[in-house]
């Protein structure tokens, strides 16, 4: 009997390509870096399940180029470079890890607030430049104590933040289409507000948001000018739904103090006029901003289990079952 096909698009944990590997062929990326599409194509070609991670775009073209494929299990939360009325059409589950990033994003974020904030890029580069001859009155920053801190979107990280950001001291607002039940706003200290009061109120502003056609450059310049002088604002949610260089024009101006992201625009791969760099001015501005190469899961331990919910999602789909972790349905 024929065993089925699985490609992993990336690198995967080796314990995880053996557990595969008792229920089928796999072909490895034993390289880090993403593969050209038209090679990916050529090894998933004759494929049925497909591994597939944050920089993979899975389109119409592609899954009519792998007529076999039957799922395609997605090592992330966020898929907006899926295309699953695509994959729904063509008779392919898609599945996620949705609860597994939560924390160490969480915790990336509450990282990115308190490095824009103090001023921790500025400081690690004073002391490595050999100038640093002790305490000096200079990099003076922001502390979180007290300070009010606005999340767009309270979803599972946004919580999670919330929780975090609690424990220093902050007051929390918030701003969502859907309302928390009220013993949950309590519990994480949160005041539900509108957007344009929170971003007039908000010392540090964090977008936990999807990326949709109703969130894409949703912190635009006109959104950055409703934010209070002198604040911050911190992503670590989807590149594109901040418009870098209106953050480049308020970093300058000094409407806005600072600027951390995770994620940036370039690797938003869905949007075809996306920029294929990040801006210039962004990088070479070292005094407000800090930046981070996509590590909101970067942790190893958890990067192991969401390969692991992953790979058990394939062996579900492709033993017939349906899988944990789908966003469609092909019954």
């Amino acid at each position: 009997m024929n065993r089925p096909k699985v490609v992993l698009t990336h690198w995967v944990h080796p314990e995880i390509v053996e557990l595969l590997r008792e229920k089928a062929d796999v072909v490895v990326n034993p390289d880090r870096k993403t593969l050209p599409r038209e090679v990916l194509l050529k090894r998933a070609k004759e494929a049925d399940a497909l591994m597939a991670f944050m920089p993979d775009c899975i389109d119409e073209a592609f899954l009519k180029a792998c007529p076999k494929l039957k799922v395609i299990g997605a090592a992330l939360k966020g898929y907006d470079n899926f295309d699953v009325n695509a994959c729904t059409r063509q008779g392919v589950w898609l599945t996620i890890a949705p609860d597994l990033l939560t924390i160490p994003t969480a915790e990336l974020t509450v990282g990115l607030v308190l490095a824009v904030t103090r001023n921790m890029l500025a400081g690690d580069n004073h002391v490595r430049s050999g100038q640093f001859r002790g305490w000096r009155p200079e990099l003076y920053g922001l502390g979180l104590y007290r300070r009010t801190a606005g999340i767009v979107g309270m979803g599972a990280v946004g919580k999670a933040v919330a929780e975090r950001l609690r424990a220093f001291g902050m007051n929390l607002l918030y701003a969502d289409q859907a309302f928390l039940p009220v013993e949950e706003e309590e519990r994480l200290g949160l005041t539900r507000t509108t957007f344009s009061q929170l971003l007039n109120s908000s010392d540090i502003v964090i977008p936990l948001l999807p990326l949709t056609d109703q969130t894409y450059h949703l912190f635009d310049r006109k959104t950055l000018a409703e934010m209070k002088r002198g604040s911050y604002l911190v992503n670590a949610c989807r590149g594109s739904v901040v418009d870098e260089l209106a953050v480049v024009d308020a970093l300058e101006k000094g409407h806005l103090a600072g600027y951390g992201a995770d994620v940036f625009e370039m690797e938003d791969w869905i949007r075809p006029d996306r920029p294929r760099s990040i801006p210039t001015a962004l990088l070479n501005n070292t005094a407000q901003t800090f930046f981070t190469p996509h590590l909101g899961s970067a942790v190893d331990d958890i990067r192991t289990e969401i390969e692991r919910y992953c790979a058990m999602s394939i062996l579900q789909a492709l033993a017939g079952e349906i899988p944990d972790g789908k966003v469609n349905d092909i019954r």
